[in-house]
């Protein structure tokens, strides 16, 4: 050919040679040379403003069919085992086109949300519109982006929620999954990252009204910058590990080991098994076998899990789902102790005496394999007489004894005295699509505190053994309450009636008869929330400290390797201390022990700040159902501002605005941390009941906003007309408060002079 094609020859050529698409093969099969390319060119600019063509690159495609080689999704797989992909890229204005996935024996296995690379040829007359040939998987970890998306006049933009992140996405015409302008939306990176211009995203899921349930924890987890998405090395890096094996283990395959866990526990770290001692030198004793996931064996130091895992620092939980410390490929599958699966593990035999005291242990690396994975729930039932079907053979072996060895060890926590808190906590039930169905208190069973006891016990030998052997290790520190909070707590229990003794060195016994003495009266919940309030936050040091809480002298996290990276740490120094391998402690580990522990114990904090916001926002979203509504709860809270008020139904706190308290100005005591209100009397404090009406719950932020209705039981005084909340005070305390402002301010005068 020699003449100049018309449009309609040139979309023919393209569609019949779609591997030839560049403007020097058009030019090269119509024959096209020198000055007349430039008219070529002008046709394929007005082809791509009418929509005919779209330019890809250097190249030119119709936009209602695929590139010959595409980015594909593995959608879903069918029953047949027939593999369905979406493109990730479709531009055209009709249905996204479906794709079979045509795989070789050669090929590598692929599941659902794997990412390739292919080369697709159209089909007619089928179910599907393409056909795939793999070519390379490139990964099944894009880059999730979480914002508001803004619709424009061709696709629109992502918006991200979070104030420190200024980059905007970009979301192609074809890419927007039906998101309406305001939505938040869950997207992926979708292309390769270009150097100029916005990057591309693809939406993939609409979470609707950012204030909506479903949309609370991703918030949250975004606000606090909790990474939830692993970068594509870490990911590869999971996805190569093979099982361990038993060389360099001790077989522990025939030990009853089982796992005991919440009924929706995806990951199983810890397992346990109890027997009486055969030792002569211990008559009535029993032996405790404790066994935690080697998740050292799969994450060495310096290598990109351990790098993610140290960022995260430890795995976060809320109602509706976990970002986890490791990938699923660890966290759920190699490092949890699955029924009848062999997995390495790090295990601990302990001695008991018949007082509960711990009288030996040895640590060893085995391979172990759990006869069951139990719940709390059924294993209690079983203790209490009604064992299921799965529970009934093991009664004898299993269950029963390691009652019995807990009952030892409650009789040392008698005489060791660890606080004992009375705080349930809350769970939020939650329905498939994110609304809060109900809001209920924790069960604590003896088969929760068992657990506890053994895991307990358990990390204290860790850390007996690392201080043994002189060895660097992070240790689990809970310093005593400080003076002035101590004096605060002294005040709130004499109000109460109630003494805690001054003079001496506090003990957590002391705090234990307080608490005690106040059990079933009405200052109950008073001290309980006080005695809390007294006491430091809980890190992590290379230093000991001791954990006052738990009346322990040295106590080191080792239980949880899956979640905390600071149990990995303490695993990692087991192994150097015990020659196992050389997957123990880095050179590098010891050197930034000191920043590691600061690292985590920030990222601990992150993630409890995360969770309480969200736990927040889902009781708010709860009650916004029923605004109007009275409850009865107990003040939890004082400030200048207003009190807090905690709900007995919920647990939720909601706050009464001390403007809405009466028609009367309320002066704050921070030393009785009370509200009383100038005129009638009134007095407020932690631990008062009282009955509130709801006024207002908002699920986008979790605030509460309550009126008081009655304190005690009975109505509340509104004071003289004039005067409301704080409003202003009467006018001597005015004409006070001036006269010491200008003597402040002639003094701060002839300071200036000097």
């Amino acid at each position: 050919m020699s003449h100049m094609p018309s449009k309609s020859e040139i979309l023919h050529w393209i569609s019949e040679n779609p591997t030839l698409t560049s403007k020097r093969d058009i030019a090269k099969a119509f024959g096209i040379k020198g000055a007349a390319r430039i008219d070529l060119k002008r046709i394929l600019k007005e082809l791509e403003a009418e929509g005919h063509l779209q330019k890809r690159q250097k190249t030119y495609r119709d936009p209602d069919r695929l590139p010959p080689v595409s980015v594909l999704r593995i959608r879903e797989i069918g029953v047949d085992g027939d593999l369905f992909a979406q493109p990730m890229e479709w531009q055209g204005e009709g249905l996204e086109p479906n794709v079979l996935v045509v795989p070789r024996d050669s090929d590598p296995a692929l599941g659902v949300n794997d990412r390739i690379l292919a080369r697709v040829q159209e089909v007619k007359g089928e179910e599907y519109h393409y056909t795939a040939r793999l070519i390379r998987r490139i990964g099944h970890n894009p880059q999730k982006v979480l914002g508001v998306y803004r619709a424009g006049a061709e696709g629109g933009r992502i918006l991200p929620i979070d104030k420190g992140d200024g980059k905007e996405w970009l979301v192609p015409p074809g890419a927007t999954g039906g998101a309406k302008d305001g939505e938040l939306v869950e997207a992926e990176q979708s292309g390769p990252k270009g150097r100029m211009g916005l990057p591309r995203a693809r939406i993939v899921t609409r979470l609707g009204d950012p204030g909506a349930p479903k949309a609370v924890s991703l918030i949250a987890i975004h606000q606090h910058g909790i990474p939830d998405a692993f970068p594509d090395e870490v990911i590869a890096e999971a996805d190569k590990m093979k099982p361990a094996g038993l060389s360099g283990r001790e077989d522990m395959r025939d030990m009853p080991l089982v796992t005991i866990d919440p009924a929706d526990a995806r990951d199983h770290d810890d397992a346990c098994w109890a027997h009486a001692d055969d030792d002569p030198k211990n008559p009535d004793g029993y032996v405790i076998w404790v066994a935690i996931a080697d998740v050292a064996h799969y994450v060495t130091p310096g290598d990109p899990l351990d790098i993610e895992a140290k960022k995260r620092g430890n795995s976060s939980y809320f109602p509706d789902r976990v970002v986890p410390m490791l990938p699923d490929r660890l966290s759920g599958d190699l490092c949890s102790l699955h029924e009848g699966v062999p997995r390495a593990c790090i295990a601990l035999r302990m001695q008991i005496g018949a007082d509960g005291q711990k009288i030996g242990h040895r640590f060893v690396r085995g391979l172990m394999r759990s006869v069951a994975s139990l719940n709390y729930q059924e294993v209690q039932e079983a203790r209490d007489g009604a064992p299921n079907d799965k529970c009934a053979p093991l009664m004898d072996e299993v269950i029963n004894p390691l009652y019995e060895a807990y009952a030892l060890l409650v009789k040392a926590r008698h005489v060791r005295q660890p606080l004992d808190l009375d705080l349930p906590e809350r769970k939020v039930i939650l329905s498939d699509e994110g609304k809060v169905l109900s809001v209920n208190f924790r069960d604590r069973l003896d088969a929760h505190k068992l657990i506890e006891e053994f895991m307990i016990l358990a990390n204290v030998a860790a850390a007996e053994t690392l201080i043994a052997k002189k060895s660097p290790l992070l240790f689990r520190v809970h310093e005593e309450p400080s003076p002035q909070k101590l004096d605060a707590l002294r005040e709130t229990a004499m109000s109460a009636g109630l003494t805690l003794a001054k003079g001496q060195v506090l003990q957590t016994r002391h705090l234990n008869a307080l608490l005690n003495a106040a059990e079933g009266t009405d200052h109950d919940e008073l001290i309980n929330i006080s005695t809390l309030r007294s006491m430091t936050q809980a890190y992590y040091s290379p230093q000991n400290f001791g954990h006052f809480g738990l009346a322990l002298q040295s106590y080191a996290h080792f239980t949880s390797p899956i979640r905390r990276y600071s149990d990995l740490i303490v695993h990692r120094a087991l192994i150097s201390a015990h020659g196992w391998g050389k997957d123990g402690l880095s050179p590098q580990d010891v050197e930034r022990m000191e920043q590691t522990a600061q690292h985590i114990s920030e990222t601990e904090r992150r993630s409890m700040m995360a969770e309480r916001d969200t736990t927040d926002r889902y009781l708010a979203a709860f009650l916004s159902e029923r605004v109007g509504n009275e409850f009865t709860g107990r003040i939890s809270g004082v400030a200048k501002f207003g009190i807090f008020v905690r709900m007995e139904d919920t647990g939720a706190d909601g706050l009464i605005p001390i403007r809405t308290l009466g028609r009367e100005y309320f002066h704050y005591d921070s030393e009785s941390n009370t509200l009383m209100g100038s005129d009638t009397g009134l007095t407020l404090g932690i631990g008062q009941r009282v009955t509130v009406k709801l006024l207002e719950a908002l699920p986008v932020t979790g605030g509460i906003a309550l009126e008081l209705v009655s304190l005690d039981g009975k109505d509340v005084p509104r004071g003289p007309t004039g005067f409301q909340g704080r409003g202003k005070p009467p006018r001597r305390k005015l004409a006070k408060s001036k006269h010491k402002a200008a003597k402040v301010k002639r003094t701060v005068q002839r300071k200036r002079r000097k």
